[in-house]
């Protein structure tokens, strides 16, 4: 079982709506492997690319205060990541900036966001540093059961503060100005036919998914880390862990934000 930062969900519902969340892994408990998985892309039912006919079609960004001759070009994707740091900047506040990554930013959101739904989130691809708190469990001592420290949830409680006091609008107009960087990334991830805000719709509903779970949760140590007890729960997506390993009052705050985003960037 991993124990991702909410700074990975974080970020993911910040710019492709699944920020970040916890956010750069560290395995506190069950490791996985350290390769990116990579699916490839699935074409509609009449033979169609999923890009040539997405599901979900972005909005092209238009400003609203801002005339189009006085906003500064997208730069390359590879020369984007000061770019891209300073808008998340205008969002959160500087207090983003030490979470994160300085290189291949964009293209760490976009893998990370992909990876979610499966088991294992790689190292490599994270886009930001984990939370300076210890990972903590209440044991009974002896062969008494092991429970998850409710005092974990504790060290969210700025991070998921940063994502209630987020401006909605202001995160969809980030992502949407972005979106041409995050497609760019997503097709050279792997998925040259397919649309990235349709993953993104996908994972929201996969981590909208998650079950919510009687506390404390029960832990097992079969070898060095920690696994969670029910076989159910340990066979969930890394995503979804995270959500359970946040504490139920976290976690449906960060769902409340996942349904306000999917809102607006789906087109069902």
């Amino acid at each position: 079982m991993d124990d991702p930062d909410l700074k990975l969900l974080l970020i993911l519902v910040l710019v492709a709506a699944v920020i970040g969340a916890g956010w750069y892994f560290r395995d506190d408990l069950l490791p996985g492997p350290e390769e990116s998985i990579v699916m490839p892309a699935e074409s509609t039912a009449d033979g169609e690319s999923a890009a040539e006919v997405p599901r979900h079609p972005v909005t092209p960004y238009e400003p609203v205060h801002t005339e189009p001759a006085q906003l500064v070009p997208l730069p390359p994707l590879d020369d984007s990541d000061s770019y891209f740091l300073l808008a998340l900047v205008d969002v959160f506040g500087k207090g983003i900036e030490p979470l994160l990554v300085k290189e291949a930013l964009i293209d760490k959101f976009v893998a990370t966001v992909d990876n979610l739904p499966r088991e294992h989130v790689a190292e490599k691809i994270r886009p930001a540093g984990r939370l300076p708190q210890a990972f903590r469990v209440e044991a009974s001592g002896g062969n008494g059961p092991i429970y998850l420290n409710t005092e974990n949830y504790q060290r969210y409680d700025p991070l998921v503060g940063q994502i209630e006091s987020a401006d909605i609008d202001v995160l969809v107009d980030t992502y949407r100005r972005f979106y041409p960087l995050l497609q760019q990334s997503y097709e050279r991830l792997g998925y040259p036919n397919a649309y990235f805000n349709d993953r993104v719709i996908e994972v929201i509903d996969h981590l909208l998914a998650t079950p919510d779970v009687d506390e404390p949760v029960r832990l097992v140590r079969p070898h060095v880390l920690y696994e969670f007890a029910d076989p159910e729960l340990e066979a969930l997506s890394s995503g979804q862990k995270l959500l359970l390993r946040i504490g139920s009052e976290h976690a449906a705050a960060v769902k409340r934000i996942l349904r306000e985003l999917r809102e607006q960037l789906a087109q069902d």
